[in-house]
């Protein structure tokens, strides 16, 4: 995944010209007189009278946004019609503070337009708005239309209707069956002012003062308070961003497992951040769940402890460098091989053709020292120049951190950013011609992408092969609140391609040594039960290691309300046989406010 900070502010810096320059196309304009708010909503997701002028639509000021980009005012029908498909609440887009109050009761002149939040490239929905309008107070001081409640009965289990196959996939002109399904029951409510009630945090609140609340508390839960991603079709329906229509210095700083008791209202948008999400006028009160950071088993002295850790687009400008440290030795308990992924060169983000990155590995070294653990000596290949994607200049890399009191390094030169590592057989057991090396570097499934890291490691006078990865991200898939649903994942493409290159070089070294132990590691960009690991699980060549815990322990990361995996240890037929080893995904990041990394990491241990 592209770092969630990274994706906000592409996003945000272009927010202000995405509202002329992604709206759906409109019909010809036309004026339409006597309309209430569910005639301009429809029964779709698209109003039938969208690019048209519409006049003097009447309501009740629900709830008023006077900062970013997307000012202006949610207005409420408060004589509904009986139409559960068609929402009574609408946004008014005023482009600068809106000048009514809530409690207002006004009419509003203007054209009706469907607004795609982050441009019709993203795959979203489209919200409708009212723009460039003429608004006349009719009176103030009134009561705001009751919320609807949004809970456990009242959002269908289903989370969303196929999309019309005549319409490339698109739901924007199906009729909503709000009853039926759970995208369509959102929609129903767009633009209204709707409740939760006591809903636990399932997404820790993030630097944008936004968190994620589930209205279904027994749906899919983890141990630790989270809702799981567990297949493309457990997509979570009670899942539900709240951000707050007041100050962001009052906005609550939770974990997951806390919990909003009382009430959270207010007006219900639709944002490329997310989808459906509650702009809280009022907010419940925090109450935590006390979650604490996990601290995993120290390895004996005859297991192998072998990890991998994405710490985040890391440069020796950044403040998390004594955390890192901390956790690899307390948390993770100074595992015998780090896989690093995300270490950038050692001047970050200054694109000067600045490729070596050992002042930022040396830097996390000597405070994983000073944090008490072991002087670990490293290995890695630095990139040509911006080629691996990643943050621009800021060529990041996979590197391999080993206790040379524990472990030994195999090196062998000839590794380099183009070179390909091959294998090869020495004394009747496989070898790799480098290492380091790299896997296939010059194929073109590593196109703007990291390069697979090879390394031969020795423990009590055992091979371990370990190749390091860090696979294509999800950047430029739709969502799941995308108008095209099945939601197509455009990323998948590239990434079974490196997959099956993958699964090929850990082949290779089993087609030369059976008992070969081989482990793949890193950040997959990929779930457990994705095509993507079952490529590079190939016929048996290799195993994802998180199965082996139970389901509601399977995630390693948190996104919009889904706990998921996306890092992964997979292992060689020799390491799994006899089921000889022990698995532990260390939730310190993930379910947290205060992460250093928005990945938590992964540890394996066994018995070479």
């Amino acid at each position: 995944m592209p770092s969630k900070s990274s994706a906000r502010l592409a996003a945000l810096t272009v927010a202000a010209v995405c509202s002329a320059a992604s709206t759906v196309a409109l019909t010809s304009p036309a004026h339409a007189d006597g309309l209430r708010i569910h005639d301009v909503q429809g029964t779709t997701r698209t109003s039938p009278y969208a690019g048209q002028k519409v006049t003097d639509v009447p309501g009740i000021v629900t709830g008023t946004r006077t900062y970013g980009s997307s000012r202006g005012f949610w207005l409420q029908d408060p004589t509904p019609d009986d139409n559960p498909a068609t929402s009574e609440g609408v946004f008014v887009f005023t482009s600068s503070s809106p000048k009514v109050a809530v409690g207002d009761s006004v009419t509003v002149t203007g054209t009706v337009s469907e607004y795609v939040p982050g441009g019709t490239s993203t795959g979203n929905q489209s919200l409708t708005e009212i723009t460039k309008p003429t608004i006349t107070t009719v009176s103030t001081g009134n009561a705001v239309p009751a919320p609807t409640v949004i809970g456990s009965k009242s959002v269908p289990n289903r989370y969303t209707p196929a999309g019309d196959t005549a319409a490339n996939g698109s739901l924007a002109g199906l009729t909503l069956q709000p009853k039926k399904y759970a995208l369509d029951y959102y929609e129903s409510l767009e633009g209204m002012n709707v409740q939760v009630k006591n809903t636990r945090v399932v997404t820790a609140t993030d630097p944008y003062a936004e968190l994620w609340v589930t209205v279904k508390p027994h749906e899919n839960p983890t141990r630790r308070g989270g809702t799981l991603y567990g297949s493309y079709d457990s997509q979570n329906t009670g899942r539900l961003q709240i951000q707050s229509l007041g100050a962001v210095a009052d906005f609550p700083v939770a974990n997951v497992g806390d919990t909003l008791t009382g009430t959270t209202t207010g007006p219900l948008d639709f944002n490329q951040f997310g989808g459906y999400t509650l702009v809280a006028s009022e907010l419940g009160t925090l109450k935590s769940g006390g979650l604490k950071r996990e601290t995993t088993q120290k390895q004996s002295r005859d297991e192998l402890a072998v990890a991998t850790y994405n710490v985040e687009n890391l440069d020796p400008t950044d403040a998390t460098f004594d955390a890192h440290a901390a956790a690899i030795v307390n948390n993770l308990k100074s595992p015998d091989i780090v896989s690093l992924e995300e270490i950038q060169d050692n001047n970050g983000a200054k694109d000067d053709g600045t490729v070596a990155a050992d002042v930022t590995v040396n830097k996390l070294i000597d405070a994983i020292v000073a944090a008490g653990g072991p002087k670990y000596q490293w290995r890695s290949i630095d990139p040509t120049n911006d080629t691996d994607g990643g943050e621009p200049g800021g060529n990041i890399r996979q590197v391999f951190l080993f206790n040379p009191e524990r472990v030994s390094f195999t090196d062998r030169a000839g590794g380099d950013a183009t070179t390909a590592v091959g294998v090869t057989k020495v004394h009747g057991k496989a070898a790799l011609t480098a290492s380091p090396g790299r896997v296939d570097p010059t194929n073109e499934a590593w196109t703007s992408s990291r390069k697979p890291l090879a390394g031969e490691f020795a423990f009590r006078g055992k091979t371990v092969f370990v190749i390091a990865n860090h696979l294509n991200s999800k950047g430029g898939d739709y969502g799941l609140t995308s108008q095209y649903q099945p939601v197509p994942r455009s990323s998948e493409v590239q990434r079974h391609k490196q997959a099956t290159l993958v699964n090929a070089f850990a082949k290779s070294i089993l087609d030369v040594q059976k008992n070969a132990d081989v482990i793949t590691l890193g950040d997959i960009n990929d779930f457990e039960f994705s095509d993507t690991t079952k490529i590079l699980e190939g016929d048996g060549e290799l195993w994802s290691a998180i199965k082996s815990l139970p389901k509601s322990e399977r995630y390693t990361y948190d996104y919009q309300g889904n706990q998921q995996v996306l890092d992964q240890i997979l292992i060689s037929p020799s390491i799994r046989r006899g089921c000889d080893f022990e698995y532990d995904s260390v939730h310190i990041n993930s379910e947290f406010n205060d992460q250093i990394s928005d990945h938590d990491p992964q540890v394996l241990r066994f018995r070479p």
